[in-house]
């Protein structure tokens, strides 16, 4: 019973999450409804708690055993504490009973999302560029007719998109667009086709009972 309820209640929501597509009767709209917009949430709200514990018990396991950067996890540990009670009691936007102002400074959750999180989520993007173009120079290498093609693709796109390549000719911006619409739209729908019929195959075997690591156990 341990694992076979886990498995019976996959089983019936992987069939309610189907069913909705064929069936347009409105008990079963309703019911999907309700699944989405009752349930999903409750499960949400539980998942955001299992997964800010499983946070918070990892870094102070690596505080305790002094792993490698142990001190940058004392910094998490003290902005979760300090953005939770400020969220808790503090509001989003400042209405809650804890004061989060200071004369002309604003500390509460939006404000901390806007000057905090938005920056540096934009310097972590900036310094993805450069390993982009660290891992696009390794790529490009003419090693192979596919990194040939891919290679010179990539010089008539980046020409095409340049002030320069209208001058070189004025017919480059135009075929280094029909490079982006077609060739490019045509192997990005092959690769979505081949992760949906990926998808499909994972969801059934999990529906099914036949993939079952996410129990634990090894897939026992």
């Amino acid at each position: 019973m341990k694992k076979g309820l886990p498995l019976i209640l996959v089983f019936i929501c992987g069939i309610l999450g189907i069913i909705q597509y064929f069936a347009p009767h409105p008990v079963v709209q309703d019911t999907d409804n309700f699944f989405r917009n009752n349930l999903l949430k409750i499960l949400a709200a539980f998942a955001l708690v299992l997964g800010l514990g499983s946070l918070l018990k990892v870094h102070m396991d690596k505080i305790k055993r002094k792993r490698e950067n142990w001190q940058y996890s004392w910094v998490l540990i003290i902005v979760f504490i300090i953005t939770s009670i400020i969220g808790l009691f503090g509001g989003v936007t400042g209405e809650g009973p804890l004061p989060t102002r200071i004369g002309s400074f604003s500390f509460d959750n939006q404000t901390i999302y806007d000057n905090v999180i938005v920056p540096l989520g934009s310097t972590m993007f900036a310094l993805l560029a450069f390993f982009m173009a660290s891992a696009a120079y390794r790529a490009f290498r003419a090693r192979s007719t596919e990194a040939t093609l891919l290679l010179a693709s990539a010089f008539i796109v980046m020409l095409g998109v340049l002030p320069l390549g209208d001058r070189i000719s004025p017919h480059l911006p135009s075929f280094a667009q029909w490079i982006m619409d077609v060739p490019n739209v045509a192997g990005q729908r092959g690769i979505l086709i081949g992760v949906a019929f990926g998808i499909l195959a994972t969801a059934l075997k999990i529906i099914l009972g036949i993939e079952r690591s996410w129990l634990g156990g090894g897939g026992e």
